[in-house]
């Protein structure tokens, strides 16, 4: 999950290491699909002029690249200095001069001129009004552009029949981010509409699987579990011995294999109007 990082009103738990990025750049594989078609539906395409809201690494600033291609803009903005400076080199590594990335709050930011979209990806759900900072960033999109968040429910992720170890984990995943909506997702109506615009057109999609199908929930749970686990110590919610990095993806894959179970991993929910 990747807010606005540094926004020092946000809720970020995941922090900002070097482990954190490569770890959202891995999630971005597994996710990104359901990303881009959010935003192929929400109407991004070539030419745009794309605001990326929570850059972090660029992982979205380059989807959007691709949507938007060579005769599109995409400037990106996050607060982790860290997370840009990844970011710029991966958009210099590519030659692509129409990227450009920016550390600052994005809805307090001053530009030269509006765009055709503003989007983001697990944003909305680290700050502490979703629905002030989405009011804010409208002003930034011009009239009859493009509004569009990638969020997550969290809630929704659940086994059938039950693996406990699958389930336990993002049981742990809720308590561990505290201050944030893991639920978020699910509020997209009311945040878009408190926030003056209109109500969103909304998809949901989700990693599913069973058996040897089902490695990307588990991956997805068990890289979130790496990361978390320090605050999941420091609010003694669980103990590294009772989560057991070592041996947990085997843990949830075999438990998995013998019920002959289906994974269904966090909803993933877009979101979109327009201005």
């Amino acid at each position: 999950m990747a807010p606005a990082h540094g926004d020092k009103t946000s809720n970020y738990v995941l922090g900002h290491s070097g482990d954190e990025l490569e770890r959202l750049n891995t999630q971005a594989a597994l996710i990104g699909p359901f990303t881009r078609r959010f935003f192929q539906e929400a109407g991004v395409s070539a030419g745009m002029r794309v605001l990326d809201v929570g850059s972090g690494a660029g992982d979205v600033a380059i989807l959007a690249r691709e949507l938007v291609g060579g005769s599109g803009e995409v400037v990106g903005a996050d607060r982790s200095e860290q997370g840009i400076a990844t970011a710029r080199a991966r958009a210099a590594a590519n030659g692509w001069r129409n990227v450009t990335f920016h550390v600052g709050d994005p809805s307090e930011m001053t530009f030269d001129r509006t765009f055709d979209v503003v989007l983001g990806r697990y944003v909305l759900m680290f700050q502490p009004d979703p629905a002030a900072m989405l009011r804010r960033l409208a002003k930034q999109v011009r009239p009859g552009g493009i509004i569009v968040f990638h969020e997550a429910d969290c809630e929704e992720a659940h086994s059938i029949p039950v693996v406990a170890t699958y389930d336990r984990c993002w049981e742990w995943v809720i308590a561990a981010m505290q201050g944030a909506d893991t639920s978020l997702g699910a509020k997209l109506p009311s945040v878009f509409v408190r926030a003056g615009l209109p109500a969103p057109t909304m998809r949901l999609e989700a990693l599913v699987g069973g058996a040897s199908e089902c490695s990307k929930c588990i991956d997805l749970v068990v890289w979130l579990m790496a990361t978390l686990l320090p605050q999941l110590e420091r609010l003694g919610v669980a103990t590294a011995a009772e989560v057991d990095l070592g041996t947990l993806r085997d843990r949830i894959m075999n438990e998995t294999v013998a019920a002959s179970s289906l994974l269904v991993g966090r909803s993933e929910i877009g979101a979109w109007c327009r201005v």
